[in-house]
């Protein structure tokens, strides 16, 4: 056994015989019994059993320290692999050989890179979920989400678990662009509703959040729910904001014009309030000029109005008789028969006795406008063809006189243009009687359709075209009764010549020079004359209407002649004999 000591150069050097030599050397020349020292050395032997005790007691503890270091290593390292989510790890060594301390030696390394990488992992994860939690934060419209450290879960840091963060997070991401992008194109729309209707936009805006408006940046704008919603409010707002102020600045448009029309408003006043009378007819999308629809220029618009109003009603008769005017002229066009002094002096009582309001009075008068033009409507289709069937008989009266003069065929001037004429008034003529029978029953279907007669200033249309068919028959028997008296007379000439001998006959030719031209009593062409009736009752005349008259004044050639008007026609000739 060895002990330790301490080297003096003097001594030589110390160990356990040269001091038990030393020992006993002292203990001689003290004088100690063997008792004495047999004692002495027991307990030297015993202290030396204790020290080794100790000592090994130490190194079994030792041991056991390394041991656990050597286990907790090991169960730290199979822990980070865990959470890293390795199966395997570069250079990780073998801890099944070799002594505890070269074990604990080669395990260190693998342990620190390990701890190493679990802390950049932490640090990854940290900030992942960071952004996570912002965004999240931004979307619920709670800021205080984002100052709150994320809690980060050690015991799974693989990459598998980092890749569904960052998956995640980039859904997280793109929302927010989408919800981003859809917040700014709330913004700009709002921008666009409150410049048209000249309204604050940044008030409008900060209402909604604060963070909206101009002074804040693209990413620092809130796209939280509730701010979406609220945007989204605020544009329906706006729009149907919109929409009525455009709604009532077209009907204050429409009044402006009417009243404008009523009164003869100069271009130049009309000129003033053009921006009010751009839009009458636009969408509600179409109107995008700024400041468009501020309620300063409803408020002037609607002013307007309101002084034409009243301008209106210290104008009341001369508007009033404009309307009726314009209700005569209607009529006059679709040949209703009307009492125009009639209708102006009850317009007049009405206005001085203030019964009735200025308004009412225009309101119904209006509706008799709208009566008179849906009547003139119904009435259309056969007043153009009473038109066509007025013009035929036109034609057929020069026809008439056309047939009656002998030189129509002389190389006259103009002479080719009236045999066109000739022959397009023939063609036209031989269509009278199928223009009377569509007249006649439209006519009837109109009269049933709406149970009243069908009148033509104030004739019903029907006995018209009854007398017409009627007196063409005459005029048709009337033909046929000359045409065999001249053919009575050229027989019985003919038998004259026989018996005395061929001779010119004077009266002949004075009665062949009497028929060119129209007939004296006017009655014999085709127009029918109860279309002038009445005509004096109607004080409105349109220009139709004057045409129509000038066309009556064309002799009629339909209307059978009296027996005197024949017997004078035919004693220009020859004696009338008696009929056989």
């Amino acid at each position: 056994m060895a002990a330790a000591g301490v080297q003096d150069p003097l001594l030589g050097e110390i160990t356990c015989g040269s001091l038990l030599k030393k020992l006993q050397e002292i203990w001689d020349e003290v004088g100690e019994s063997d008792e004495e020292r047999d004692r002495m050395l027991l307990q030297i032997e015993k202290e030396c059993l204790d020290v080794y005790k100790r000592k090994v007691e130490l190194a079994v503890k030792s041991r056991a320290e390394l041991l656990q270091t050597l286990s907790d290593a090991k169960i730290e390292l199979a822990n980070l692999l865990s959470a890293l989510g390795e199966k395997s790890f570069i250079g990780l060594p073998d801890t099944t050989s070799g002594t505890i301390k070269e074990q604990l030696e080669s395990i260190a390394p693998a342990l620190e890179q390990l701890w190493k990488q679990k802390e950049e992992r932490i640090m990854e994860f940290s900030d992942v979920q960071s952004q996570i939690q912002q965004i999240c934060g931004e979307i619920a419209g709670d800021l205080t989400m984002g100052e709150q450290a994320p809690a980060v879960d050690e015991s799974n840091l693989s990459l598998k678990k980092l890749d569904e963060y960052q998956a995640r997070l980039q859904d997280l991401q793109k929302e927010k662009s989408e919800r981003l992008h859809k917040v700014l194109e709330f913004v700009s729309t709002v921008h666009d509703l409150c410049a048209v209707l000249g309204m604050d936009f940044f008030s409008t805006v900060t209402e909604v959040h604060p963070s909206l408006n101009d002074s804040s940046s693209v990413q620092s704008k809130s796209i939280s729910n509730d701010t979406l919603s609220r945007l989204a409010k605020t544009v329906l707002a706006l729009k149907e904001d919109k929409k009525q102020r455009l709604h009532k600045l077209q009907e204050l448009a429409h009044q402006l014009i009417d009243l404008w029309n009523l009164m003869d408003t100069s271009e130049e006043e009309r000129q003033l309030f053009d921006h009010v009378t751009c839009n009458m007819s636009a969408s509600v999308e179409e109107v995008t000029v700024p400041g468009a629809l501020a309620m300063d220029l409803i408020e002037q618009a609607e002013v307007e109005v309101e002084r034409l109003d009243q301008l209106k009603a210290s104008r009341m008769k001369e508007i009033a008789f404009k309307k009726q005017d314009e209700l005569e002229e209607i009529l006059a066009r679709a040949h209703v028969e009307i009492d125009p002094e009639g209708a102006r002096e009850k317009i007049m009582s009405l206005i001085e006795s203030g019964n009735v309001e200025p308004a009412e009075l225009l309101s119904d008068m209006d509706n008799q406008i709208a009566n008179a033009k849906e009547e003139a409507f119904s009435r259309k289709d056969i007043l153009d063809k009473v038109e066509k069937w007025m013009s035929a008989c036109e034609e057929e009266s020069w026809l008439e006189d056309y047939n009656r003069d002998d030189n129509r065929y002389n190389a006259s001037r103009g002479a080719h243009l009236n045999l066109k004429r000739a022959e397009k008034a023939r063609v036209l003529v031989n269509k009278i009687p199928a223009l009377v029978d569509t007249l006649v029953a439209k006519t009837r279907a109109w009269e049933e359709d709406r149970g009243i007669s069908f009148t033509y200033d104030g004739v019903p249309l029907l006995a018209m075209l009854d007398e017409y068919a009627m007196l063409r028959q005459e005029r048709e028997e009337e033909k046929r009764r000359l045409r065999d008296q001249k053919k009575f007379h050229e027989q019985q000439n003919t038998e004259q010549e026989t018996i005395f001998g061929s001779r010119p006959s004077p009266a002949r030719s004075a009665s062949t020079k009497k028929v060119v031209g129209p007939r004296a009593n006017g009655s014999t062409n085709g127009t029918p004359r109860r279309l002038s009736m009445n005509s004096h009752q109607n004080g409105s005349r349109s220009i139709n209407k004057d045409r129509r008259d000038s066309r009556l004044s064309a002799p009629a050639n339909y209307v059978a002649m009296s027996k005197d008007d024949v017997v004078s026609h035919v004693s220009g000739t020859e004696p009338v004999p008696p009929s056989p």
